[in-house]
């Protein structure tokens, strides 16, 4: 019965005298600590050990291109980007190497322009080059800042100038992206866009071929190409595709003076499916023979020219 202090054991007997039940004590110790936690929360059990361990084998999340960094791998390859002006933070030289006119130019080259250059072994080139052919000279090129496809309206606008952007579609070979860039640059054009993945992004190959382009011609990177174009629609810009099959000839554009999206397809398959339905126009390049064919980045040069003509008249 509760409360009945008469009951068998109800009593403790000590020798500090009798005293009845705990009063609580017991009960109330535990208040506050809260439900047991799960076995894969304590870090003494083996659940908790496995749950670590599985984390750790998991792979990280893939990083973004332009995120990274880049090597250069090799003496003619660390010279030729150096003599291009491409952004170079650190030279990577190895101890005791014989120093060739090319390594003594490379040295040049970096004290001209105030580069870091670095003591290594050949084991730490083979890790940095994933083992490539580096014959004891290797460049960590820093990650390229992309801008955003909004910047380039407002340098148009900053400037004072009509706007001219050029979108390249899933273009692969850096070194055609870097003679758009050049071209770019050259016909007054004020940005590049490309799409962020499943196309070729801002490489040592892609600098070399700009000629330097690059560093004046800001490139941004569009998440999804399709809607980038119609952003670019809604602000005024008229979106112009080259294509083999185009309806109008380029001679015969008419809308080379107004605000315009230049766009440029990859080197085999052209302008994809959702893109060119995108456009305003398809535009083509009239040729000779009906066989011949240009690449992506000679297409754009000869487009940008005349476009460029046209304005100037």
């Amino acid at each position: 019965m509760a409360g009945n202090s008469q009951r068998r054991g109800a009593i403790n007997k000590s020798k500090k005298g009798a005293s009845v039940g705990t009063g609580g004590h017991r009960r109330r110790g535990l208040e506050g600590k809260g439900p047991t936690p799960k076995a894969e929360e304590r870090p003494n059990h083996k659940k908790y050990k496995m749950a670590k361990a599985a984390e750790k084998r998991r792979p990280s999340a893939p990083r973004k291109r332009g995120d990274e960094g880049e090597w250069a791998a090799g003496r003619n390859s660390v010279l030729e980007v150096l003599r291009a002006d491409v952004p170079v933070s650190t030279l990577y030289i190895a101890e005791g190497i014989d120093r060739d006119d090319r390594v003594r130019e490379i040295l040049s080259i970096a004290v001209d322009r105030r580069l870091s250059v670095l003591d290594a072994t050949k084991q730490e080139l083979d890790r940095f080059t994933d083992s490539a052919v580096h014959q004891g000279v290797a460049a960590k090129l820093p990650p390229y800042e992309y801008a955003h496809p909004d910047d380039l309206l407002v340098a148009a606008q900053d400037a004072g100038q009509v706007p001219l952007i050029v979108v390249v579609d899933s273009i692969t070979d850096p070194r055609n992206l870097g003679a758009i860039i050049r071209s770019a640059s050259g016909f007054g054009a004020h940005g590049v866009v490309i799409p962020e993945r499943r196309a070729a992004g801002m490489t040592a190959s892609a600098w070399k071929t700009s000629a330097g382009a690059a560093a004046r011609v800001p490139v941004a990177r569009a998440t999804n190409l399709t809607r980038q174009l119609k952003a670019y629609a809604d602000e005024g810009l008229m979106v112009v595709g080259l294509a083999a099959d185009g309806e109008v000839s380029l001679p015969d554009l008419d809308l080379a003076d107004g605000p315009l999206v230049l766009v440029v397809g990859s080197e085999g398959k052209g302008l994809s499916r959702l893109v060119a339905e995108t456009c305003d126009q398809l535009v083509s390049i009239p040729m000779a023979s009906s066989l011949e064919s240009l690449n992506a980045g000679v297409a754009a040069g000869i487009a940008l020219y005349a476009i460029d003509q046209k304005r100037q008249a």
